[in-house]
């Protein structure tokens, strides 16, 4: 009769522990979606730096909500100074979903890590995660100053990261209306339409933000003398 050989435990989830990490970086996205959710079942802490630095490069967005949701599975002592470290990365993509998953976690120990720099980033994707990442994690205390802070960028980009800066303002509640009110008296017509837009929303979180700038840039454009004094 032929022996069985047992096999050896240790063995066998360190071969598990390698083709999960050749399959994050697996030429198929599929792939690397099951292998994300795989490492978040699994929750091993040993997986922590191969899950971040894959955040850093994986071109597909549903791969990196995956990872983002791994992360969020492991201990925060083990992943959250993995990822301040990223903040520093030259690499956009890498601060940018740093920020995501701080934001995810919800560690307000962080709060400090996100910098002026960080909230004022070149790269829209980068900003647009400090902004969220700030509203979630700043001090009742902070406030006021975090909302002056953003306030600062009205007029900034596209729709898109002009939406995600008002979400972001809108999210501080009665508190971002000081700063939104130096945006209104700003002598750039944008800034002035992207305030009065947001203070729209504030009033009314059902107003669609679309509707809400061209109701504003209508307002900026002929003049509140002759829209009759009309707010939003």
């Amino acid at each position: 009769m032929e022996e069985v050989i047992p096999m050896n435990p240790a063995h066998t989830d360190a071969q598990n522990h390698d083709r999960l990490l050749a399959a994050l970086g697996g030429g198929n996205s599929s792939t690397r979606l099951q292998a994300a959710l795989a490492a978040g079942t699994r929750a091993d802490p040993a997986l922590t730096d191969a899950l971040v630095a894959r955040c850093a490069i994986e071109p597909d967005f549903f791969v990196r909500d995956m990872l983002t949701w791994a992360l969020t599975r492991l201990p925060a002592e083990t992943t959250v100074p993995v990822l301040l470290a990223q903040l520093g990365s030259g690499r956009a993509q890498a601060r940018s979903q740093a920020l995501h998953t701080l934001s995810k976690i919800g560690d307000r120990t962080t709060w400090p890590a996100i910098t002026r720099s960080l909230l004022h980033d070149a790269d829209d994707e980068v900003a647009r995660s400090a902004w969220r990442a700030a509203v979630v994690l700043v001090p009742a205390g902070e406030r006021p100053a975090l909302a002056a802070e953003l306030a600062g960028q009205l007029g900034r980009g596209d729709r898109t990261v002009q939406l995600s800066l008002s979400r972001a303002l809108v999210a501080l509640g009665a508190e971002c209306e000081p700063a939104l009110q130096a945006g209104l008296a700003s002598a750039d017509p944008a800034v002035r339409a992207h305030a009065r837009a947001t203070e729209r929303l504030l009033h009314d979180p059902d107003a669609g933000f679309d509707l809400a700038v061209d109701e504003a840039d209508r307002i900026v454009a002929l003049g509140p003398e002759r829209t009759g004094g009309a707010g939003c």
